[in-house]
């Protein structure tokens, strides 16, 4: 009965974000240096619900932190734009490609953020950010700490970790 429900709920919320990439909807515009971005932040929170249980479960690699609260908030002022645009192309690139959950009825919620983040770089792409030699290395040093990591557990944790990157962009 669960896992139809979350295969239920997923497939709502799918049609939710569908309809609002469609049409008018509520939704937030984030302003970063210059450049901006409509998000549906409260969507993408509940798609992360629906997956944030098994995503942290199988999570085998606990001493490992990819993105923390600190790495985030210690982005230098006029690196905003740039930070968000490398992180976007980390998950889009990097994570969503090689996450697989071990419901498959979660499938359709990852696919959803997986095509939401697509979205939003789409509309980012038409900033001009600059990109600070800090603002690389930080993003250079995810993707190290990724790639020391087996890709399936990497793309597991990095996806564990969307609670702490959909908070930050809330705060922007």
């Amino acid at each position: 009965m669960k896992m139809l429900l979350s295969s239920s709920v997923c497939a709502v919320l799918l049609l939710l974000l569908l309809g609002f990439l469609n049409g008018p909807a509520e939704s937030r515009t984030l302003h970063m240096d210059g450049c901006s971005a409509n998000v549906h932040l409260h969507e993408l929170h509940q798609y992360f619900s629906e997956i944030k249980s098994d995503a942290i479960s199988a999570d085998g690699e606990i001493g490992v932190k990819l993105l923390d609260a600190s790495l985030m908030k210690n982005v230098q002022e006029g690196q905003t734009c740039c930070f968000v645009r490398l992180l976007l192309r980390f998950y889009v690139e990097r994570v969503f490609g090689n996450y697989e959950s071990s419901q498959p009825s979660q499938q359709r919620c990852s696919s959803a953020l997986a095509n939401a983040f697509v979205s939003i770089r789409r509309e980012m792409h038409k900033c001009h950010c600059h990109c600070g030699e800090e603002t690389q290395r930080t993003i250079d040093s995810v993707l190290a700490n990724f790639d020391k990591l087996q890709i399936q557990q990497a793309a597991q944790k990095a996806v564990g970790e969307l609670g702490t990157v959909l908070d930050w962009l809330e705060g922007l």
